[in-house]
């Protein structure tokens, strides 16, 4: 049978399992969150001068790759719906792309980038109080940080974008970026982006993302341990050979799986139910 304490249960064979006490931690809590697939049509990438320039010679353009730079977030209270926020999401994605200019001339890859805007309303609860902290910061004197109002916290996860299709644009409507296109993504791109170029490509990308809303609380919770490693670190060797031969053989690399094998619900041989 457990033992008990002032402290908690007691570890023995009987109590193992148990918790051993029940502590205070200061953890974020997800009080709402909500999960999408979005298809974007038509947006439109925007080069460099250099890049528009091998677009401006190409008769055809295929997508080769997409990935997110990065997501700017807002947070902004909605007004006459207390504990609810509007998260403002701005997608900027790098997209690589094949242009051809010739029937039978070898591609050339140029990037361009997309940009995309998104609202959703999530609720965050309320909170009417400063948060102090005595972080300490390097190279300044051991000040108190600068106070925060105890606001939620929005964070966006985006899955690995996917590149339908591209093409070039026939339409003459207006494609005014939607905000302003950050300095540090210009300096990646190496140079201003052509903002009114006569020949326009617009892709379509296929997105998968997680938005949710965290707020920092205290909470109660049981604990087991403490979180004691049970493996040794391995010094790593500088032979490359050694290293190489740690690597267990790709056998499902040369032997790739049927799709009996992905979707099989059967048995093995031998065992019946």
């Amino acid at each position: 049978m457990a033992e008990y304490s002032e402290y908690g249960v007691i570890d023995n064979e009987s109590s193992k399992d148990c918790p051993k006490e029940t502590v205070c931690i200061d953890a974020y809590r997800v009080y709402d969150s909500c999960g999408d697939k979005n298809c974007l049509q038509d947006l439109q990438a925007y080069f460099t001068e250099t890049d528009q320039a091998v677009i401006d010679q190409a008769n055809n353009v295929r997508i080769k790759d997409v990935d997110v730079i990065t997501v700017y977030v807002d947070l902004d209270p909605v007004p006459f719906h207390r504990g609810f926020y509007g998260v403002d999401m701005t997608y900027f994605f790098e997209v690589t792309f094949d242009a051809f200019t010739a029937p039978a001339a070898v591609p050339v890859s140029v990037k361009g980038l997309c940009m995309f805007n998104k609202k959703v309303v999530l609720y965050g609860s309320e909170g009417n109080v400063k948060i102090f902290s005595s972080d300490f910061t390097i190279s300044d004197s051991d000040n108190q940080s600068t106070p925060i109002q105890n606001l939620p916290r929005a964070t966006v996860q985006v899955a690995k974008p996917i590149g339908l299709i591209a093409g070039f644009s026939t339409s003459t409507a207006d494609y005014t970026p939607c905000c302003q296109i950050p300095g540090f993504i210009t300096n990646r791109f190496g140079g201003e982006f052509v903002m009114d170029a006569e020949k326009k490509v617009t892709v379509t990308i296929g997105i998968f993302t997680i938005v949710q809303i965290e707020r920092n609380v205290q909470m109660l919770v049981p604990t087991y341990d403490f979180c004691v490693p049970n493996k040794e670190c391995v010094t790593s060797s500088d032979d490359p050979c050694e290293m190489f031969e740690r690597i267990e053989f790709p056998t499902e690399e040369f032997f790739p799986p049927k799709v009996t094998d992905l979707n099989s619900d059967t048995e093995p041989c031998g065992r019946h139910s």
